[in-house]
């Protein structure tokens, strides 16, 4: 049976960011990824946002390592030459009720430690943005976007030039946690051991870390699945910034987001779904997204949008139910010597990549 030091499961931007960390400590390090490449799933599937770390509960993994992963993650792309934009941001509040949540906003964001934001007048907003529709707006400048897979592939090139190796085509089966070590089964067969895995998997993590004999099952929180569809607009985007409602309850709004070549889309939306793999827009959700886009954009033509993408947050709460922090469980955590479950890690995970890789090393 062939041994290896350090085994990070799921090649996603969350995993390569441990992996990275991990051999950047020394470690030898493999990736086992299922797919026949890198960052299918969530890491290619959202809005590319770099979060400031505005909306998470004080004191928060979310907040605390969206923070600090937003500033790695600036310095990060800027050495390594990834594509990205520090295009800026506007919550906007598109009734005077809404009012009161900009501003209780603003003080959770400060609480984070982030002390940029803005409140704007509507005039001061149309100013920055003059198709917007607003009765006030805050204005994030340190929000923006990023070239995921470009990041994936620096990531990448890190962890390969520090010595490790990602593996396609993968898939586990089950794994057995012993104290010496977790001996890693594939589902062809082939047997690995590891004196320390990662569970970055993502969406399947829950799934995976269930076949995991010696993990007491207490330790794996339920999995849900919170679809968010996307619809794009064709041509260069009406607005130079990003456009965010206050938030609700399962997520951010129908935003607006742009690329880094100027395209708009709008979403996500949240549907509940019952499976990882469901990943169809059904174009008749568009309907929805006029009413909504149109509060903060009264300009949206009849049959502007058109179906884009699906991405699925990997939830560790059911419907209805407060949202949950990250979950990172360390040995202190289950008692498994040597392991680390990453479960949960949706919105802010790519901006908080880095720094959950540094999160992840400091545990081992």
């Amino acid at each position: 049976m062939d041994k290896v030091d350090c085994v990070v499961i799921g090649a996603g931007v969350v995993g390569l960011a441990v992996a990275r960390a991990l051999a950047l400590q020394g470690r030898d390090v493999m990736v086992l990824e299922a797919a026949d490449a890198i960052g299918t799933g969530t890491s290619s599937r959202n809005s590319e946002v770099i979060h400031a770390g505005i909306y998470y509960p004080q004191g928060s993994l979310k907040a605390a390592l969206c923070v600090k992963g937003k500033d790695l993650l600036y310095r990060y792309c800027a050495e390594r030459g990834v594509g990205h934009d520090r295009c800026g941001k506007l919550i906007v509040a598109t009734s005077e009720a809404q009012v009161a949540q900009l501003q209780a906003i603003r003080e959770k964001a400060v609480a984070n430690g982030v002390d940029d934001l803005v409140l704007l007048t509507r005039e001061d907003a149309r100013t920055l943005e003059p198709q917007l529709e607003c009765v006030a707006a805050l204005h994030s400048p340190s929000t923006g976007i990023v070239d995921s897979h470009g990041l994936m592939l620096a990531l990448q090139g890190d962890l390969e030039n520090a010595g490790g190796l990602v593996v396609l085509n993968s898939p586990l089966a089950r794994a057995e946690c012993a104290q010496a070590a977790i001996k890693l089964i594939a589902e062809d067969g082939t047997e690995l051991e590891a004196k320390t895995v990662v569970n970055a998997a993502g969406l399947h993590a829950q799934h995976l870390a269930s076949r995991f004999a010696g993990l007491p099952a207490q330790h794996v929180p339920p999995s849900h699945y919170a679809k968010g569809n996307y619809f794009t607009l064709p041509g260069r985007s009406p607005f130079s910034r990003l456009i965010y409602p206050v938030p609700e309850a399962a997520g951010l709004g129908v935003h607006l987001t742009i690329d880094l070549g100027g395209q708009a889309k709008f979403g996500p939306d949240v549907q509940w779904v019952n499976s990882p793999d469901d990943l169809v827009v059904d174009a008749a959700r568009g309907d929805a997204f006029y009413a909504e886009v149109r509060k903060y954009w009264p300009a949206l033509a009849d049959g502007a949008l058109t179906p884009g993408y699906a991405g699925l947050r990997p939830k560790i709460q059911a419907p209805h139910e407060p949202a949950k922090d990250f979950m990172i469980q360390g040995p202190n955590d289950h008692g498994v010597a040597g392991l680390v479950n990453l479960f949960g890690i949706e919105s802010p995970g790519l901006t908080s990549s880095l720094a959950i890789g540094d999160y992840v090393s400091g545990l081992l």
